[in-house]
């Protein structure tokens, strides 16, 4: 009689857990649809993207807009100053010589200032171009 008892209280409240699971899946799968629904689609293949830090990148932007923009092909410039001539000179340099090797950046949405084209006929797309025929 106790067992029945017992039985009959837990079958309720594991209907309920239950229900809240699957309420919960469904939250995840609006969030992730609205998401994917919200994410910027570009016309130019790369990207240039600024960070709050003052940082540059360029490269291939996905998923902005979203909760976890990833950014592959990764370049930024690099100023070198001549000491003789003062002359400052930069340098197109691709993120993956480092000795981590990344192959992308995953970024935190909140610290994109602004994101803008590449222009395909731009010194930045010229230089990247030339890098990867190399």
């Amino acid at each position: 009689m106790e067992n029945e008892q017992r039985g009959g209280l837990l079958r309720p409240i594991w209907t309920v857990v239950g229900l809240l699971l699957i309420l919960f899946a469904v939250v995840l799968i609006i969030e992730h649809v609205r998401d994917f629904e919200t994410q910027v689609r570009f016309s130019t293949p790369y990207q240039a993207v600024l960070l709050t830090n003052g940082a540059v990148y360029f490269g291939k932007l996905q998923g902005y807009g979203g909760s976890t923009p990833v950014l592959t092909q990764v370049y930024y410039i690099l100023s070198q100053t001549n000491p003789d001539t003062k002359q400052v000179n930069n340098v197109l340099v691709k993120r993956g010589k480092e000795l981590h090797a990344p192959d992308r950046m995953y970024l935190n949405p909140r610290q994109i200032l602004f994101v803008e084209p590449v222009g395909p006929n731009s010194q930045v797309a010229q230089k990247i171009a030339e890098q990867a025929s190399q």
